[in-house]
């Protein structure tokens, strides 16, 4: 007797074999971009592709087990390649080395990977409505710093400096020791004496004010975040006040300025602002101290047309720096650019032990009980995502000073 094999899957057979030559032709596209590395792929007909191959590079593995998975990455680009991987329709063994390809290859690979037509416009519009003006900063900042001390406390270092580290060249010391090598690297710079003040912009939860109060200087730390000035202020660091303002409208005079990634939050239709106020609030001659974490300039503009998975589902407003165009915003502002030191192989590694003590701390359920299972999976790709950037060269993170001249 013969089974009936239902009409709906013989429909759904039907259209996978009428639009998988599109899924193909995507699929050569992408082998055709892939000029270093390469992704051995394991595709849903049963195939196995080499995707590129070509040059030397990291090695990645990836099962397609649907072809949804590229529909969503033609359609989506970065956020619909996040979709993809939560309903299980792509796999890896190592996530972070599929990104490190994507990113060794962002030049060769053009616009693949980045959403296009009616769904990036969607985007567009959704970022503008997250732009960073007064309101929309304080939000911006809530919707992701007062996610709750007690969840970054939780896999952060005992300093809980969020913020690349800067290791001593072997990564042999511990994420702490090298989180306080970074804070007096950003001291340094400010070239201050004690007694003298400092301004941080983005004071996160108190790592840098402290470190630099426990050397004589005193701080003034701003922050948006709620969470972050109750903690800062509950403290009690002697030499340290904390405030809830918005970088432009605070007042006074300051030797110097610091500011540790909190320009990646301002956005690039407000940069002249924030560098603006940087320049109103120093001295004469004093220095501002920027740690930033910047987008490989080539593909900048792609980058800012659309909306990636950080600002998509982590991030909401979020801009990395063009370095070009912000120093030539930040020379114009009558600054010097002076002493840029770049470390984007530290990010990765300060990125992987955050994921390596993430897990723990979910293995250990040490995360607080109101964050879910999808939430926990959202934050380990982030993770995995932004490592994998900064491995494959496409994100740099720097430290700079800016001289007032």
């Amino acid at each position: 007797m013969n089974a009936t094999i239902p009409v709906s899957s013989v429909k759904r057979r039907e259209l996978i074999g009428f639009i998988a030559p599109f899924f193909l032709r995507l699929i050569d596209k992408v082998d055709a971009g892939i000029a270093a590395g390469s992704i051995e792929a394991r595709l849903p007909n049963g195939q196995t592709r080499l995707l590129g191959g070509r040059g030397e590079g990291p090695a990645a593995h990836v099962e397609l087990r649907s072809w949804q998975a590229l529909a969503r990455l033609a359609i989506g680009g970065s956020s619909g390649w996040y979709v993809a991987w939560t309903r299980g329709e792509w796999a890896s063994p190592d996530p972070v080395a599929v990104f490190e390809v994507f990113s060794r290859n962002r030049r060769t690979l053009g616009e693949t990977g980045r959403s296009g037509g009616v769904a990036r416009l969607a985007k567009r519009a959704f970022h503008w409505l997250h732009r960073n003006n007064r309101g929309g900063a304080r939000r911006n900042i809530e919707a992701h710093y007062d996610l709750g001390n007690d969840f970054y406390a939780a896999w952060l270092d005992p300093t809980l400096t969020y913020s690349s580290a800067l290791f001593d060249g072997e990564s042999a010391d511990s994420l702490e020791a090298a989180q306080r090598r970074k804070l007096a690297a950003m001291l340094d710079r400010t070239a201050t004496a004690p007694g003298e003040r400092i301004l941080e912009i983005g004071c996160g939860w108190g790592s840098f004010a402290a470190q630099a109060a426990a050397a004589g200087r005193q701080v003034h730390a701003i922050t948006l975040s709620s969470a972050q000035e109750a903690f800062v202020a509950a403290r009690g660091l002697p030499g340290v006040t904390v405030a809830l303002t918005d970088y432009r409208d605070v007042t006074g005079s300051f030797d110097a300025v610091v500011s540790i990634e909190m320009v990646e939050a301002v956005g690039q239709d407000y940069w002249p602002a924030y560098l603006a106020a940087i320049a109103r609030l120093l001295k004469p001659g004093g220095r501002a101290a920027i740690q930033f974490i910047a987008i490989d300039d080539a593909i900048f503009d792609s980058y800012a047309a659309n909306v990636d998975f950080v600002q998509a589902y982590v991030f909401p407003g979020g801009m990395l720096l063009s370095e070009s165009r912000f120093r030539a915003l930040a020379e114009a502002a009558g600054f010097d650019w002076v002493d840029r030191v770049a470390f984007g192989a530290d990010y990765a590694e300060t990125l992987r032990r955050w994921r390596r003590q993430f897990d723990e701390a979910v293995s250990a359920g040490a995360l607080p009980p109101r964050f879910d299972s999808n939430f926990i999976d959202l934050w380990r790709y982030y993770l995995m995502y932004c490592e994998g950037g900064f491995r494959g060269g496409g994100l740099e993170v720097a430290q700079v000073t800016l001289v007032k001249r």
